[in-house]
């Protein structure tokens, strides 16, 4: 589900019997409860509100940052495939797996 932006993942929740949606990518949690999609939907948007309010009466930047930058551990078979398939397009291994991870993400 996503709103104004911002994604959320829903799961059902057993326990109360409704389902469970996480903002994702906030600097903080804001989560949010309902039974249909429309009522998730309502409460999604009250929750993000509430959160974006407090976010900016506080200072805080509401969503995470991020560097750039983090670390793969991969085993060394796919470590050689991928160096092989970079050198191959004249790319270097952080060129190509940006590339590869981008069209991933995009669809």
């Amino acid at each position: 589900m996503e709103i104004d932006g911002f994604k959320a993942k829903i799961q059902y929740d057993p326990e109360l019997d409704q389902f469970r949606g996480e903002i994702l990518g906030l600097n903080g949690g804001a989560d949010f409860y309902g039974n249909s999609p429309a009522s998730l939907r309502k409460e999604f948007k009250r929750s993000l509100k509430v959160y974006l309010e407090v976010c900016e009466e506080k200072n805080i930047p509401p969503t995470k940052q991020f560097s750039g930058k983090f670390n793969l551990r991969i085993p060394p078979n796919l470590h050689g495939e991928i160096a092989s398939r970079a050198a191959a397009e004249d790319k270097s291994i952080n060129q190509w797996v940006s590339e590869v991870l981008e069209e991933s993400v995009s669809g």
